[in-house]
């Protein structure tokens, strides 16, 4: 090291300069949203990174859910031609499509041409970030669907405090060019088990309650997925076998039925399982998910 006391400064400065810049994560260049339609948050760099192709099945395919897919189609499209559109929560039953509705909804309001509208996924682990996308999000030319996946709240979790603030808190609010989708299995995103321990132990619980189910009143739209029927399973069989051209030699359904029992249950997921299983066995090659 130089005796130079300037020279001998300038070294620690250095140090300390290649310190803090391996303490914060480089940020992330700006998106373009040419070049895809759906991204990823990564909130540890703070950027979006594009989706070449994204996982999902035709809209055809969804069986059993009618109603409410009509309902998230229509509120999309309306907010991809820049009107009024609700948050909306899909939540109930697992296995019954609920994420594979939103990735369909989206294709389907890009599929009738015009700017495409752009969907972005962030992780349930990363909601506490969700103010900076908006941030980035906020004021641009083009339409963003921020996608959640399985979201829900544990009893120790506060995360929940800042989804509520970015959906319509705040003096900013929700952007104008941004919509919220959300699946859950919880009707109120909080465990059960944690509303009923306020109730019991607070000292006004109607007024603690609330403040742990008021997040799902941020979403303008309830849609419910509940379990299907053995007609419902059948038909969302027979749509898979007549789409991907599967072989029926007759005992395809006793087979479904059967693959339903040893599963306990009946679903989108598992009739799409079970046509992995049988495409599998008659050599075909299938792209897409369900559930």
């Amino acid at each position: 090291m130089s005796d130079d006391p300037l020279a001998t400064l300038n070294d620690k400065l250095d140090r300390l300069i290649d310190l803090v810049g391996r303490a914060v994560p480089a940020r992330g260049r700006p998106a373009d949203f040419d070049a895809a339609s759906a991204f990823v948050w990564h909130a540890d760099s703070k950027h979006l990174e594009p989706v070449d192709h994204v996982n999902r099945v035709d809209l055809t395919l969804l069986k059993g859910i009618d109603r409410v897919r009509d309902i998230l189609i229509e509120n999309t499209e309306r907010f991809a031609d820049g009107y009024s559109a609700n948050n909306a929560l899909l939540w109930g039953a697992r296995g019954m499509g609920k994420s594979s509705l939103v990735k369909a909804a989206h294709a389907a309001a890009n599929g009738r041409g015009g700017d495409p509208l752009i969907l972005i996924e962030i992780h349930r682990e990363d909601v506490h970030t969700l103010p900076d996308l908006l941030q980035m999000l906020r004021g641009h030319e083009r339409r963003f669907i921020l996608f959640c996946d399985d979201l829900s709240f544990d009893s120790d979790d506060t995360s929940y405090k800042s989804l509520k603030a970015a959906l319509e808190g705040g003096i900013e609010g929700r952007p104008d060019n941004v919509i919220f989708y959300a699946t859950s299995n919880r009707r109120h995103l909080m465990p059960r088990d944690m509303i009923e321990n306020e109730r019991s132990t607070a000292i006004n619980p109607a007024e603690a309650v609330e403040e742990k189910v008021s997040l799902s009143d941020r979403f303008g739209l309830w849609l419910g997925f509940h379990k299907c029927s053995q007609d419902e399973y059948l038909a969302m069989i027979d749509a898979y076998v007549r789409h991907y051209g599967i072989e029926d030699d007759g005992t395809l359904t006793a087979q479904a039925l059967e693959w339903a029992t040893t599963r306990g249950s009946r679903s989108g997921r598992v009739a799409w399982q079970f046509i992995q299983d049988i495409a599998g066995r008659q050599g075909k090659k299938l792209g897409g998910e369900a559930g």
